[in-house]
C-alpha cells in the first residue's frame, strides 16, 4: 500500500491492535473467572530415547536433498527404530520423485500443495511415529554422530526441544547462527541472537531450539499446537514454539555435542529477495507480541516503541529490528488470527512472561531447575562464589584493587572461587594470569567504549559505562558451568546485575557509596557547567541507587559510618547492609618501620584516574605545602600513583615535588618516607592507602573524610585537620617530633592488626555467605551450619 494511505490509516490500525487484543483478553480474563478454572498443569512425560524420527521438510529443493539428505541416512542407520520423513510441499523439480527411487528407505509424505515450513513440518510430526522427533532442514549436512547427544537431553522428562550446534558449510561466512539462541526484550520488542561460546560442552539452556536443527519431544510439541500457521510463510515459528514452551514451564537446551552443518537460506533465500525476507520478519515480530505478551506493562511498551518505530521508518528509511508501516498493515491484516493464538497461549501458560525471559539464562536456570545444588559444595565445607569486578584486579593499583586482590588471595583458601574481571583494553589480560594460580577459574572481557551520550537518560553515567550484554552473559554462563552459591558484584554500577534468584544471595560491596561521593564532590567542581553536570549525575545516582539496593540480598560497605548513611535512606533495607567485611589488608605484608625515615619527606599515593585523589592533590599543592615549605624550605612531596600525565602537573613546584608514578611495590616509599599525606576532600569509604600507611610505621596526616571510618580521634592514629594552616602545622609537627610521630604510628599498625586484618575479615566474609544462603533458601544443603558435622 502506498505510504501515505498507510499513515493515514495507522492510528486506526494501531488502536484496532490495542483494542482487540484488550478485549480478547478481558474476555479470557471472564471466562477463566467464571469457570473457576485455571491453566492445566503442563505435561512431564517421559520419552523414549533409544529412537527418533526425522522430518524434513522440502520445496523445490531436490538439490538440496541429494547433497544433504545422505548424511542424515547414515547417522540414522544401525537403528531400524529410526526413521527419516521427507515432507514434500508440493514440490515443482521433481523432489518426491527423486527421494522415492533413490532413497527407498526414506519415508515420503508428499502434499499437494506448499504448507509452508511450518505446515510441512507439522504433517510430518503427525505421520512420525518415536516419541522425539528431529526436525532438519533439507540444507542440513548432519555429522554421523550428531543423534545420540540430542537423545540425551530428553532423559529430564520437562525438557521441551534440544538444539543442535551448527556451522556454516562455508567457513568464511560470518557465524551468524549456532544454535546457542538467546532472548531478550528491549524498547518494547523481542530481540533474538546467536551465540558462540566455546566454552559450552555439554547440555546449556537457550531461548529456542532452531527449527531447522532441533529435536523436540513430539506429545509437547502436539500440546502447543505445533508451528502456528499465524506466522507462515516462515521464521519465528520456532521462536514462537520455545517462548511458549518456557511459559509452559518445560525446558529448551542446547546441546553443542550435536553437529550440523547449514548452508544458511538455501532453500528461503533462493526463491525470496532480501525485501520480502525483511517484510516477513516485521510483520512476524509484531504477531509474535500479539500473541505471546501477556503483561500489559511490556505491550503498553510495545506498541509505543513499535508505532513510533514505523513512524521513524516512513521518515528516515527502513532499519534491520525497527518496524515499519508495511508490517504494521501486516499484522493487522492477520489479526483475528492472532487473537485465536493469543487466546491459546494464555491457556497453556503456566508462568508469566518475565520469568519465562529469565529461565533460558544460565544462572536463572540453574537457580530455577539445580537439582541436588550444592550438595558436593556442602560435603566439602566449600561455597562456591563468583566474584565480579569492574576493573582489572592484577596488578592492584588503586585502592579497590587492593581490596579484591587481597580479598580473593584469602577467600580463595576458604572457598571455591570463579572470578570475572573487565578489562579497559586487551594489554591488560597478561597482568590477569596471576589470578588463576589460586582461584578455580578465571574469565577476562574487554569492555568496549561508550559510544553514546548518558545526559539525556535518567541512567547514571557510572552505570551506563559498565552495562555490557556480554558481561551478563558471562555471569549467568559460570554461575550454570560452576554451580554458583553466592555472586559476589563490586562497585555499585555492577549492582545492575544484581538478578532476582530465588536461591543464589546476590552481594554488592560498595567500595564507595557512589551518590554520596558526587555529592562531596561538588565543591571542587571546577566551572558552572561541570557543577551542572555533576549535580545532575548526583540525582541520576541517587535515584539509582536507592532502588537498586534493596534488589541486594546484602549490601558490604566499608564503615559503619557508610552504613548509617546508606540505612539513613533506606531503614527498610538495614538488616541488610554489613560493615567490617571488605575493607582490610594482608598485615602481614607490610613490614613495620617507625623510625629511621628521611627526614623532611612527605609521600602522597593515589591513583591520578581517581578525581578524588586529583582534587586532594591540587588542594595540598597550591594550599598547604606553600605554608610547609615557607617553614622547611628543604622538605619534598613524592606522589606515587598510576595514570601520572607525561608532564610535571605542578611545574612551579618541580623542585619540591617528585612525580614518580606507577611503582611495583608500594611497601618500598611507604618504608622510607617521614610522613604519610591524606589530603582527602571528597569521596566515601576507606582509604586503603591510609590502611597500608597504618601497617607500614609512616606517621600520616589526614582529613576527616580521609580517614573516615579509621580514625575518629586527632593524634590516636593519625593526625586529622581539614584546613590549610592546621594541616600544614600537623605535618611539621611530625617533622619535629619523630618520638611522638612514632609512637602513633605503633598505635596505628596495633588497630590495623585487630580490625582490618584481612585474614579475619575474609573468615567472617565466608561465614556471612552461608548465612546468606541460609536465610535464602533454608532447605539447601549449604543452609546447615557450616562447621556442623551432621
Amino acid at each position: 500500500m502506498k505510504p501515505v494511505f498507510l499513515l493515514i490509516l495507522s492510528p486506526l490500525v494501531w488502536l484496532a491492535a490495542v483494542l482487540s487484543l484488550a478485549i480478547a483478553d478481558l474476555v479470557c480474563a471472564l471466562s477463566k473467572q467464571k469457570a473457576g478454572s485455571s491453566p492445566g498443569a503442563a505435561r512431564r512425560t517421559a520419552c523414549a530415547t533409544s529412537s527418533a524420527s526425522v522430518v524434513i521438510p522440502n520445496w523445490n529443493g531436490r538439490d538440496l536433498l541429494e547433497r544433504y539428505l545422505p548424511s542424515v541416512v547414515t547417522a540414522l542407520a544401525g537403528n531400524s527404530e529410526n526413521e527419516i520423513i521427507v515432507v514434500d510441499n508440493g514440490s515443482a523439480d521433481g523432489s518426491a520423485e527423486f527421494v522415492r527411487q533413490a532413497f527407498p528407505g526414506v519415508k515420503l509424505l508428499a502434499l499437494d500443495r506448499n504448507l509452508g515450513f511450518g505446515g510441512g513440518s507439522n504433517a510430518g510430526f503427525h505421520a512420525a511415529k518415536n516419541d522425539i522427533v528431529v526436525l532438519l532442514n533439507s540444507d542440513m549436512q548432519v555429522s554421523p554422530d550428531f543423534l545420540a547427544p540430542l537423545l540425551e537431553g530428553f532423559r529430564d522428562e520437562t525438557v521441551f526441544a534440544v538444539s543442535c550446534q551448527i556451522f556454516f558449510r562455508d567457513p568464511a561466512k560470518l557465524r551468524e547462527e549456532t544454535g546457542l539462541t538467546q532472548g531478550w526484550w528491549e524498547d518494547g520488542g523481542l530481540k533474538v541472537r546467536h551465540r558462540a561460546d566455546a566454552a559450552i560442552a555439554d547440555l546449556f539452556p537457550c531461548f529456542y531450539g532452531g527449527g531447522g536443527s532441533c529435536a523436540f519431544d513430539r506429545r509437547k510439541f502436539m500440546e502447543l499446537g505445533g508451528f502456528d500457521e499465524l506466522l507462515a510463510p516462515f521464521y519465528l515459528e520456532d521462536t514462537d514454539l520455545g517462548y511458549m514452551a518456557w511459559k509452559r514451564g518445560w525446558k529448551v537446551l542446547y546441546q553443542p555435542r550435536s553437529v550440523v552443518y547449514h548452508e544458511h537460506r538455501g532453500t528461503i533465500g533462493k526463491r525470496f529477495s532480501e525485501v520480502q525476507i525483511q517484510a516477513v520478519l516485521k510483520k512476524n515480530y509484531l504477531l509474535f507480541c500479539w500473541k505471546n505478551i501477556h503483561d500489559w506493562r511490556r505491550l503498553g511498551a510495545h506498541f509505543f516503541f513499535s508505532y513510533a518505530g514505523a513512524l521513524v521508518s516512513l521518515i528516515s528509511g527502513d532499519a534491520p529490528g525497527r518496524a515499519n508501516l508495511d508490517g504494521w498493515w501486516g499484522a493487522f491484516r492477520q489479526l483475528s488470527g492472532a487473537v485465536r493464538s493469543r487466546a491459546r497461549a494464555r491457556r497453556l501458560a503456566v508462568v508469566d512472561d518475565t520469568e519465562a525471559f529469565r529461565r533460558p539464562l544460565g544462572g536463572y536456570f540453574w537457580d530455577r531447575f539445580g537439582a541436588g545444588r550444592s550438595v558436593t559444595a556442602a560435603a566439602e565445607n566449600r561455597i562456591r562464589v563468583l566474584f565480579v569486578s569492574p576493573y582489572p584486579i592484577c596488578p592492584p593499583v588503586h585502592g579497590g584493587g587492593v581490596f579484591m586482590y587481597q580479598t580473593l588471595r584469602e577467600l580463595a583458601r576458604l572457598a571455591t572461587v570463579h572470578v570475572v574481571s573487565l578489562l579497559d583494553h586487551a594489554s591488560q589480560a597478561p597482568a590477569q594470569e596471576e589470578l588463576r594460580s589460586f582461584c578455580a577459574s578465571a574469565e577476562f572481557l574487554v569492555r568496549p567504549p561508550i559510544h553514546r551520550g548518558t545526559l539525556g537518560t535518567i541512567e547514571p553515567h557510572a552505570v551506563a559505562e559498565f552495562a555490557n550484554g556480554d558481561l551478563d552473559w558471562l555471569i549467568h554462563r559460570q554461575i550454570y558451568l560452576h554451580r554458583i552459591d553466592v555472586v559476589q558484584l563490586e562497585y555499585t554500577p555492577l549492582g545492575q546485575y544484581a538478578h532476582a534468584y530465588r536461591r543464589i544471595p546476590a552481594i554488592l560491596f560498595e567500595h564507595d557509596v557512589y551518590f554520596q561521593s558526587i555529592a562531596r564532590g561538588l565543591p571542587h567542581m571546577p566551572g558552572t557547567l561541570a557543577q551542572i553536570k555533576a549535580r545532575y549525575e548526583y540525582l541520576r545516582a541517587l535515584r539509582y541507587e536507592l532502588n537498586m539496593l534493596p534488589r541486594c540480598d546484602r549490601v558490604q560497605v566499608c564503615t559503619r559510618e557508610n552504613l548509617e548513611y546508606l540505612a539513613g535512606f533506606l531503614p527498610r533495607i538495614r538488616g541488610r547492609l554489613q560493615a567490617g567485611l571488605r575493607a582490610g589488608i594482608e598485615t602481614g605484608r607490610y613490614g613495620f618501620s617507625a623510625s629511621g625515615r628521611e627526614p623532611f619527606t612527605m609521600l602522597f599515593v593515589g591513583s591520578f584516574q581517581h578525581p578524588p585523589n586529583v582534587v586532594a592533590l591540587d588542594w595540598f599543592v597550591h594550599e598547604v605545602l606553600p605554608r610547609i615549605l615557607s617553614r622547611r624550605p628543604e622538605a619534598r612531596l613524592v606522589v606515587v600513583g598510576s595514570d601520572a600525565p607525561q608532564r610535571h602537573p605542578y611545574p612551579d613546584r618541580a623542585s619540591a615535588i617528585e612525580i614518580r608514578g606507577f611503582v611495583e611495590d608500594i611497601r618500598e616509599p611507604l618504608a622510607r618516607f617521614a610522613v604519610f599525606v591524606c589530603p582527602v576532600r571528597s569521596g566515601s569509604g576507606v582509604r586503603v592507602k591510609l590502611l597500608e600507611a597504618f601497617a607500614s610505621g609512616i606517621p600520616a596526616v589526614s582529613t576527616r573524610i580521609g580517614a573516615e571510618g579509621l580514625a575518629r580521634q586527632d593524634a590516636e592514629f593519625c593526625l586529622l585537620a581539614d584546613q590549610p594552616e592546621a594541616f600544614a602545622e600537623k605535618v611539621l609537627r611530625i617533622f619535629d617530633d619523630p618520638r611522638a610521630a612514632a609512637d602513633m604510628a605503633t598505635r596505628a599498625r596495633s588497630e590495623v592488626e585487630a580490625n582490618w586484618d584481612m585474614g579475619a575479615i575474609t573468615a567472617r566474609l565466608v561465614d556471612s555467605y552461608w548465612d546468606a544462603v541460609r536465610e535464602k533458601e533454608p532447605t539447601s544443603p549449604l543452609a546447615r551450619d557450616p562447621l556442623s558435622t551432621a
